[in-house]
């Protein structure tokens, strides 16, 4: 079996970065449904959903996890360094940096 056609294949990744992008349309609007009646479980899967589909797209731009991981890590660092309000008031992005961490 052949190798399939160089154009075959970037049509391919053109695609699914195309699907990946409308996926997180899709869970970005089923967390605002979630969100609008209350429903922690449709918050948590397109939350989950959400997080799950940026990890894909950054691999199928050529990014790996540890790239992305070490992405946000350095731009948590940098808000709590500039006093970013949800640090100031819940401390919410030195928990998210000591949990990524871990």
């Amino acid at each position: 079996m052949s190798r399939p056609d160089r154009s075959v294949h970037i049509a391919k990744s053109v695609k699914v970065i195309d699907w990946l992008k409308t996926e997180l349309i899709d869970q970005l609007a089923n967390l605002f449904k979630g969100l609008h009646y209350a429903n922690q479980t449709l918050i948590v899967d397109s939350l989950a959903s959400l997080i799950t589909a940026v990890y894909v797209l950054a691999r199928r731009l050529g990014l790996s996890f540890r790239e992305l991981d070490q992405a946000v890590v350095k731009n948590l660092q940098e808000h709590v360094e500039e006093g970013h309000q949800l640090e100031e008031w819940y401390q919410d992005l030195s928990h998210l940096e000591k949990y990524i961490d871990r």
